[in-house]
């Protein structure tokens, strides 16, 4: 079904008595909505992406507004076919919202019940970072979040863990209360709660690491981790997903694009643990269990992740010296950024 279809769709559903509720409100963002539904079904034929779903009411919520559809004049922002301005209170005080000329509001609430406005605007691409001829490779881990070949350790801070019994409290509470029920609504924004503050935290961490890796490095190396296939591992699901180990990936990836650096991204299957980064031998064996290791080769006695951080610069430099890239499948593909 094209756009147009669903567009014309979309104005014969306003005439039914049933769903008048649809004129109440501006008509540009059901078309948004229709734009988006559009570019899914096209991701999804195209194999990029998997079949739409439809979305929770109890889940974030958005509607899209074009400058057709709103005006932001000193400050104040007015909405199509509503009374009033909308009132919001400005998150960014080294801006003037007085001088914003936005493309493009989104209203968006949480299922936590909070409110948000966010403003897309035109701006100017920050200028490159200055060179500092360094580059590291990165091994991200459960019992460190990354390891640099540099011998940092990065400590993983499992926001999860720390919040799990809050969560399990909230969690037992709306679990006794009726569906439908006044109680079982502010239990359920209370777990909505919990779970805002332990993504608040994790995203703050991952925005400081990457950006001081960006920051210190002018190529970055990491591995293209299968996190959609760890997760099926019961044991250590809950807290590979609690690492965020794709949005630090998706985060170096912009960043690097945005100011100038390289991110290298080597093949998933390279025995980086195994290798012995003195001599090239390669362990027929090495459980997860075992954190230091001898090389049986050359006598050398390895640190697991610092040999594996190194390994991974190094397969990165042999990438960066040939001019080649390292192919991986999935959608996030950045080797050459």
């Amino acid at each position: 079904m094209s756009y147009a279809a669903s567009d014309a769709a979309l104005t014969a559903m306003k005439k039914d008595a049933d769903l008048a509720f649809l004129g109440e409100v501006s008509s540009v963002p059901l078309q948004q909505a229709l734009r988006h539904q559009h570019k899914a079904f096209c991701a999804f034929f195209a194999k990029r992406a998997r079949y739409p779903r439809f979305k929770s009411r109890y889940a974030r919520q958005s509607a899209h507004y074009t400058r057709s559809a709103f005006s932001m004049r000193g400050g104040v922002l007015r909405l199509a076919k509503m009374g009033g301005p909308l009132r919001f209170i400005w998150s960014w005080p080294e801006v003037d919202v007085t001088g914003l000329d936005p493309t493009m509001v989104v209203v968006s609430r949480e299922p936590d019940g909070r409110w948000y406005v966010t403003f897309a605007v035109d701006g100017q691409l920050p200028e490159p970072l200055p060179a500092t001829g360094r580059a590291v490779g990165v091994d991200l881990g459960i019992r460190d979040f990354a390891v640099t070949s540099d011998g940092e350790r990065i400590a993983n801070p499992r926001h999860l863990e720390r919040k799990a019994r809050n969560l399990a409290r909230y969690q037992r509470r709306l679990a006794r209360c009726r569906d439908g029920s006044a109680n079982g609504a502010k239990a359920k924004a209370k777990v909505a709660r919990a779970h805002r503050k332990v993504r608040s935290a994790r995203l703050d961490f991952l925005h400081r690491a990457s950006t001081r890796l960006v920051r210190q490095n002018d190529v970055i190396v990491i591995e293209d981790l299968n996190v959609c296939g760890m997760v099926r591992n019961r044991h250590l699901a809950r807290v590979i997903s609690d690492c965020g180990w794709g949005e630090f990936r998706r985060q170096l990836a912009y960043k690097c694009q945005r100011y100038g650096r390289r991110l290298v991204v080597i093949d998933r299957w390279y025995p980086s643990s195994k290798t012995c980064v003195a001599c090239g031998h390669l362990l027929a064996e090495l459980s997860l269990a075992t954190r230091h290791w001898i090389c049986p080769s050359c006598g050398t006695r390895h640190d697991r992740d610092i040999n594996a951080a190194k390994n991974i610069l190094a397969a990165g430099q042999a990438v960066t010296a040939c001019g080649a890239d390292v192919s991986h499948p999935g959608p996030l593909r950045c080797n050459r950024l």
